[in-house]
């Protein structure tokens, strides 16, 4: 069989676990949040600029797989995930993804990359973005409740971004607490390994929540939270799944995403639809206030939206380029004629047995 050595234009950088993980570990864990965090303020600071949808989901019996795309007029991405919290019971993660950023003049791919770890990093640089405008100033201990898959990396990226120091964790799962102490004692965190949620939020400023089970959980009591404190409310991102008591909301001063999707799967979900929110790019531009006291109690009412993994496509693209931690995957059928595809099938297969 003929085999046609596919043109420049059928190539599209690809970025694999393995040169994700190097290009990382080169850079630096903090030093990469810090740089996605950079590009992710900058995108939300042109909000009104992006074509907006709330994410395409598609729920089952064992959990969801969603679908992610956002735009501006220059660029397009999208990323595939899923979310199924029996998996690491069958050796499998909870969340894997993938995703693609193209050019909106001719839709070509420019990247094509791994985005479960590049999703941990970026759901990071978001929180701890979002706490520099909206946590304590000068908060030096953060709460962990979930110690899973997220843990670290949120840890490390509130240590860059907002300068804390000492993390009080709790899980149910015990392993998932010694995992998450020894690997951040490795990184020069303050660690305590706590029996109880009750005991994790003790003398804490900030509190990340961030569990897996997609149900109605109430992992944070309305006695759980006092006066300034950030609650950083990650683990929500569908239908029917919480994590906070209802009481917690309403003492709280409530900051989103994007609206439209947070109703349907944030914390807010269990208020009423008019329940009023703050719209997190406003505080970014300066057009609305973050935190204006020391006693109020802050809520990022976090889900995750396209547009941080469009800012992480487009830092990943300008990182990679001209660089060996992207290879080039034939990816594109590109005829010599763009009007003839078969043709170029045809000759592939010229001297085939029939």
């Amino acid at each position: 069989m003929t085999v046609l050595e596919p043109s420049a234009l059928a190539h599209v950088p690809f970025v694999s676990v393995a040169n994700m993980m190097r290009l990382v570990n080169d850079v630096g864990v903090e030093a990469v949040i810090t740089e996605l965090a950079d590009y992710i303020e900058a995108d939300f600071r042109r909000w009104p600029e992006f074509d907006k949808i709330a994410r395409v989901a598609s729920h089952s019996h064992d959990g969801v797989i969603e679908l992610m795309p956002v735009a501006d007029a220059e660029y397009y991405g999208f990323k595939y995930v899923n979310g199924h919290p029996k998996n690491t019971r069958e050796g499998f993660q909870t969340v894997t993804a993938f995703g693609v950023f193209a050019s909106v003049g001719n839709g070509y791919p420019l990247l094509f990359t791994e985005m479960t770890l590049l999703t941990a990093l970026r759901t990071a640089a978001t929180s701890a973005l979002v706490g520099r405008y909206l946590a304590p100033p000068n908060a030096k201990t953060m709460a962990m409740i979930g110690n899973g898959a997220q843990c670290e990396f949120q840890a490390l990226a509130f240590r860059a971004l907002c300068g804390i120091e000492n993390v009080r964790l709790y899980d149910i799962d015990p392993d998932a607490t010694e995992k998450a102490t020894a690997n951040l004692k490795t990184a020069g965190l303050n660690v305590t390994a706590c029996q109880t949620a009750e005991a994790a939020v003790e003398g804490a400023q900030i509190i990340t929540t961030c569990t897996a089970d997609k149900q109605y959980a109430t992992i944070l009591n309305d006695n759980m939270v006092g006066a300034g404190i950030h609650i950083n409310a990650i683990g929500g991102d569908c239908p029917g799944k919480t994590e906070l008591h209802k009481d917690i909301l309403t003492r709280s001063e409530i900051f989103v995403e994007y609206p439209p999707q947070t109703r349907i799967e944030g914390e807010i979900q269990q208020l009423e639809e008019d329940h009023p929110v703050t719209e997190l790019w406003q505080v970014m531009t300066g057009d609305t206030a973050g935190r204006t006291d020391e006693t109020q109690i802050t809520l990022f009412d976090s889900v995750g939206f396209a547009i941080e993994d469009f800012s992480a496509l487009r830092y990943l693209l300008d990182k990679t380029k001209g660089t060996d931690y992207a290879e080039m995957l034939d990816l594109l059928a590109d005829p010599d004629d763009p009007r003839d595809l078969y043709g170029m099938l045809q000759r592939a297969g010229a001297g085939a047995p029939a």
